[in-house]
Parts: structure tokens; C-alpha cells; sequence
């Protein structure tokens, strides 16, 4: 008698098991797609190459401080779009806060955030005396509660429509103070914030000024150059008369109430100053009280 056969699974050549009659499988079935591989993750402790670039060596900054110098956003927004995901360094994405890398390395943002940055809205508020720029004080309203539908400027010629949540993360990207009058930027864009904010901006600020006491040709010289506020010297600014009661002002800083302070310096006294112009951007017809969008092609 015979002895009873056995089955066993048989292999294939590249060493697969198979059944009989039934072919190996392949390791990449015909008609499937490959999966693209994921971008490498930077972390602080663990590069994506194995290199100490992203481990804080020497030379090292903080990716969301190279971020905020670069004018890509501000440092708050790049902490955001790190913890999302959305930040790459040489192409290699950053996932954790404290991450760095050299000055010389190239940042670039996902789609996503990209379309993050252009919902953001901007709005230009003619602000009246009387209300403060950022936070209540002293029982004085911030500018921000006028931004409201019924006080929107009939002529707005953006055609955005309002939404109550433009107005969630406004913040003024620079200072007028309550006694003044004028333009005010309040953004939620924090590269609009970078580039106006700061002593030592390059974007021009432009106001009117009407003034009492006599002013010297010496004390006209010293407005354009020369005056020193808290023991630093002022930038070199445009002072020039309107009119027998009022300068025009062009400054590229924005010390506390350094209008007011230079003219002091000078033996005047300011009566009403109104802020017409930042950069490219002009108050033009916007009522006192009212405020428009930033147009999409509008730049300072």
C-alpha cells in the first residue's frame, strides 16, 4: 500500500508562498497606485538627515523668529502653522515649536496656510479723538468697536461682505493716540503688522498738524533733523508748512506721541493732528468714524 500523500504550500522562485494552481502575490499589485511618500518631519531632537542642523547648534534660530525677519508672518502665526504642519525647512516638514535651523535655509508655507494668510482682512478705520488704538482704558472705548456693518463706508469699493468674525484677531498695526485723528490700520494679518510697526519701519506715515507758537527757521531745520526723544536721536523726517497754522509731517518711525514731543522741543503746541497717509494707502474720503476693507490690490 501506498503511503498516504502529503499537501504542502509550495513556494515561489522569489521565495512567496502559494497555493496550487494560484500565483504568488506581487508586492505591487498591477493597477495600484504607489503611495507617495510623506515629506520628512524636522524635529529639534531628531533631523530629518541625521545632521545637528535643527538640533540648536551654533548659528541656529528659532524657525519662527527667521519666519517673523523674512516678513513670511508673524511669530505667533508661525507657532501656529508649525503645530499644523504647514511650515517646510529645505523641504523637510517642521512639526515641533523650538525648532531651528541656519539663516541661510530656505522656508517655504503649505497650500494651506497660504490660503489662511489671504482670508485674512485688514481694515482701514478713520478713528476719531476720543477712542484709544489697542486696549479699553481709562473708560475709553478701543477703535476696533466701530467696526461694525452700520458703520461701514458706503463707498468701500472692495465688494467684500462683512462678517462678524472679520472682525475676531483685529489688532491695530500701529499707534494714534486718543487725542488724534485719521487713518488707523487694524489687521489680522501679521505681515501687514510686521511691516508698519517699529521705530525703524521704512514705510512713510504722513499727517497734518495744526499748531500754535512761533516756529524759527533754526526750529523748522531741527523738525526735519536733528531732535533727540528719551536720549536716541529721531530719524531724519519731511517737515514742511501747509498753510500759517499747520505742518505736514512724513515720518517713517512712530515713537509715543513723537509728534507732539518734537514740537514741544521746539516751543509749539499742537492743536489737531490727523494721519492721512501710510505708505501707498490714503484716508482720501473715508468719514470720520467709518471704516473700509484693504483692497486686494492695495499695498503700503
Amino acid at each position: 500500500m501506498n503511503p498516504p500523500k502529503t499537501h504542502r504550500k509550495a513556494r515561489s522562485p522569489e521565495g512567496g508562498r502559494t497555493t496550487a494552481g494560484r500565483p504568488a502575490r506581487s508586492a505591487s499589485p498591477a493597477g495600484r497606485k504607489p503611495v507617495p511618500a510623506k515629506p520628512p518631519e524636522v524635529r529639534p531632537d531628531r533631523p530629518a538627515d541625521g545632521a545637528p542642523r535643527f538640533s540648536g547648534g551654533e548659528g541656529m534660530v528659532r524657525i519662527s523668529k527667521l519666519m517673523s525677519e523674512r516678513g513670511i508672518c508673524s511669530r505667533r502665526e508661525a507657532d501656529l502653522y508649525i503645530e499644523r504642519g504647514w511650515v517646510y525647512v529645505d523641504g523637510a516638514r517642521v512639526t515641533e515649536l523650538g525648532a531651528r535651523a541656519a539663516p541661510t535655509q530656505t522656508i517655504t508655507l503649505d497650500r494651506a496656510a497660504k490660503a489662511a494668510q489671504q482670508a485674512q482682512i485688514t481694515v482701514l478705520l478713520h478713528k476719531p479723538v476720543g477712542y484709544v488704538s489697542a486696549q479699553a482704558e481709562d473708560g475709553h472705548q478701543p477703535a476696533v468697536t466701530l467696526v461694525t456693518a452700520d458703520r461701514r463706508f458706503a463707498g468701500d469699493p472692495t465688494g467684500i461682505p462683512f462678517d462678524a468674525v472679520h472682525r475676531k484677531g483685529l489688532a491695530p498695526a500701529g499707534r494714534l493716540d486718543i487725542d488724534s485723528t485719521g487713518l488707523l490700520v487694524l489687521t489680522q494679518d501679521g505681515r501687514i503688522a510686521k511691516q508698519l510697526i517699529g521705530e525703524h519701519g521704512e514705510v512713510e506715515k504722513e499727517y497734518l498738524v495744526r499748531v500754535e507758537g512761533d516756529l524759527s527757521a533754526e526750529g523748522l531745520a531741527l523738525l526735519n533733523h536733528g531732535l533727540s526723544l528719551d536720549g536716541r536721536p529721531l530719524q531724519p523726517a519731511q517737515v514742511t508748512w501747509q498753510n500759517e497754522d499747520q505742518l505736514k509731517f512724513v515720518l517713517k518711525e512712530g515713537r509715543k506721541r513723537q509728534i507732539r514731543r518734537m514740537c514741544e522741543l521746539v516751543g509749539l503746541r499742537v492743536t489737531g493732528l490727523k494721519r492721512v497717509r501710510i505708505g501707498r494707502v490714503r484716508l482720501l474720503d473715508l468719514p470720520l468714524g467709518q471704516w473700509r476693507y484693504l483692497g486686494a490690490g492695495e499695498r503700503f
